[in-house]
């Protein structure tokens, strides 16, 4: 095993994690709860490739293959997989997860071409809920939690009272820069307080190594601090990749992804005036800013 390949993480004796490093862009995590006869599935990977290797590392374990596999969001990162759990796996989401998935095709091989994604089938969520949904899994409760527009439209956490665990999904970056252009500056915030809410000491988060609930406290900060940045850079009428391009990162600069902070500042300068919380913004410019910051290279898939 080499430091860039999946990993899991025995979370308890029924609940693993999946890991992908580096984090970056493309490499989410996953999740499976399985007591060896009934298995659930925990979003699945961007290409066709590694949602097969997550499927062959689930059933190493022992564990069956999924009857039921939940989304965190719709980006093609947690979703392009979905297929490959399918027909047999129902997919569980959010109601907006669904209306996003389909809105947003085949979009990832738009933005990196050069990224082998194998053959995907857009498999949107077929069962949906609008606020909560209480499933189980081999015995284990399993509560499917929308905390509004935050990452997404149509975010879901997953929680699981009885081990302490919460998968949380895009809503926390473990050492990688958030990403809120698709959702709410203000909403993401708000489900940070939800997320400590509900008192799960461990945390696996949508990319990055599984952690615990001082990466609420660190997802803040950062939030806060592109809200600041935000509201000064609009008062001196600067674009956002002005604002961007001068700011001092300070403690955020080792977080990967910086050039995110440019897409970050298009929602709080979206939020600021005065459009609803995830409001179509004109994500080629987004991806044009992040380029830009990336030194004129645009951002590489890591899948």
């Amino acid at each position: 095993m080499t430091a860039t390949d999946p990993y899991t993480v025995r979370l308890a004796p029924t609940v693993h994690a999946y890991v992908q490093p580096d984090g970056g862009w493309c490499l989410n995590n996953a999740g499976f709860v399985s007591d060896g006869e009934s298995t659930l599935l925990v979003d699945t990977a961007a290409t066709e490739r590694r949602a097969r290797l997550l499927r062959e590392t689930l059933q190493a374990t022992g564990a069956p293959l999924p009857r039921t596999l939940v989304n965190t969001h719709h980006h093609g990162d947690h979703t392009y997989g979905n297929a490959v759990f399918t027909p047999r796996a129902t997919v569980v989401g959010h109601e907006s997860c669904r209306t996003e998935a389909v809105a947003a095709g085949h979009q990832l091989p738009l933005v990196w071409p050069g990224t082998e994604f194998g053959d995907i089938t857009i498999t949107p969520p077929d069962t949906t809920y609008s606020e909560r949904l209480t499933l189980r899994a081999g015995g284990t409760e399993v509560r499917l939690i929308h905390p509004g527009v935050a990452h997404t439209l149509g975010d879901t956490i997953v929680h699981l009272p009885e081990h302490g665990v919460v998968f949380t999904g895009d809503l926390v970056f473990q050492s990688g820069t958030p990403f809120i252009p698709a959702g709410s500056l203000s909403g993401s915030l708000r489900a940070l307080g939800l997320l400590r809410s509900l008192g799960a000491g461990t945390v696996v988060p949508g990319h990055g190594a599984v952690t615990d609930p001082s990466a609420y406290d660190a997802t803040e900060r950062y939030l806060l601090y592109v809200a600041e940045l935000a509201e000064a850079g609009r008062a001196r009428g600067l674009s956002p990749l002005e604002a961007a391009q001068g700011a001092d990162l300070g403690e955020f600069a080792a977080l990967r992804e910086s050039e995110r902070l440019v897409a970050n500042l298009h929602r709080a300068y979206a939020e600021l005036d005065g459009l609803p919380e995830g409001s179509p913004l004109d994500i080629a410019a987004v991806f044009a800013d992040m380029a830009a910051m990336n030194g004129g290279t645009p951002v590489a898939c890591h899948a």
